[in-house]
């Protein structure tokens, strides 16, 4: 039932996703990726909906809405946050510290994720395709993979954060 299920709705899933993903800024197949999983948490917990196509088409929209969120909230960097032009020898240890910090947490990261993270920050610039051929997984599950160790990462650093600013 469950395979005939996902044969069924991947035609749909395909089509919606390549509509919903390009206002949201994200890859269509990261797109997917989120909403198969949220169907098979969905069939772990109530077992299939009731109206699949239905299901499907709403998950979807609720994906890519989240995504719309994430994507107002995030913001990159121009440059070092720690850095405010005035570099004393004190700045230099402590953005030095900082980054130390930042590789061992990505090193004691569980499974494939500090490969992954290595391969996201390498200074060769590598495109998804070439990251997923690297590590050896499809390049459209580098998307949740990323979300997923990245808030492993968090987890792991808010001691280090919450211990810095006690101290600064």
């Amino acid at each position: 039932m469950t395979h005939d299920l996902l044969a069924a709705l991947r035609p749909l899933l395909t089509a919606e996703a390549d509509a919903e993903a390009h206002a949201t800024g994200t890859e269509p197949a990261d797109l997917e990726q989120a909403v198969w999983l949220r169907l098979l948490e969905h069939l772990a917990t109530d077992g299939p909906p009731l109206d699949p196509q239905n299901w499907l088409r709403r998950a979807v929209r609720a994906e890519a809405r989240r995504n719309r969120r994430t994507a107002r909230r995030e913001r990159p960097f121009a440059g070092d946050p720690a850095e405010d032009g005035d570099r004393g020898p004190e700045q230099i240890v402590l953005t030095a510290s900082g980054h130390r910090a930042l590789r061992d947490a990505v090193h004691r990261l569980p499974g494939r994720c500090s490969r992954l993270l290595d391969a996201l920050l390498s200074p060769q610039d590598l495109t998804y395709r070439e990251i997923a051929r690297e590590l050896g997984i499809s390049q459209g599950s580098l998307g949740p993979e990323r979300s997923r160790c990245l808030g492993c990462l968090r987890r792991l650093l808010a001691p280090e954060v919450a211990a810095r600013e006690l101290r600064g």
